[in-house]
């Protein structure tokens, strides 16, 4: 097996779960600014990962637009975000209608880690839609439960990162 594990990172935590992908496959790690689609024809296994951001994979379009040229490849992709793990299977259903479009999800298999949200750390626009998301959804009469998660990660604030949580993806691709 011949992979590689491209990430964009934000904070961190994705680029935590590439390198630990990275060394569990005996691959390198490769930010995905450092590298271009043509470079990718030498490996059978691609690992992609980007942080979760409004439900957008971030840098993930790097994938999706060059899938014609990567379809004969074994195609993983992982994003990194706040939700719960036992609150996904709604989330996940954005996430995947929202980045993955028409029979592209049949070519890639799509993975979803805890990452890390340190308030103090985040930028002045994500703090600032932080706010002005938690006024929005602590405004509604009657909440949805998934807009009443939303306002409590608005306050999330912790690595939630788990190097363990790699071993799925780790065995998909070694098989």
């Amino acid at each position: 097996m011949n992979a590689i594990v491209i990430y964009k990172s934000k904070y961190g935590s994705t680029k935590a779960y590439a390198q630990w992908i990275a060394e569990a496959l005996s691959c390198q790690a490769v930010d995905v600014k450092q590298i271009k689609i043509d470079d990718l024809k030498d490996y059978d296994t691609i690992v992609y990962g980007g942080g979760l951001y409004a439900e957008v994979i971030a840098g993930v379009s790097f994938i999706t637009k060059n899938l014609e040229k990567l379809k004969d490849k074994k195609l993983v992709v992982y994003s990194t975000g706040i939700t719960p793990l036992d609150c996904r299977d709604y989330y996940d259903k954005l996430v995947l209608e929202k980045n993955f479009k028409g029979d592209s999800l049949s070519y890639i298999k799509v993975f979803n880690f805890l990452g890390k949200m340190i308030l103090s750390e985040l930028s002045l626009p994500h703090r600032t839609a932080i706010k002005a998301l938690k006024k929005l959804m602590s405004g509604k009469e009657n909440p949805t439960e998934m807009e009443k998660l939303l306002v409590e990660l608005c306050d999330a604030d912790g690595d939630f990162t788990d190097r363990d949580a790699i071993w799925d993806l780790v065995a998909y691709i070694k098989n």
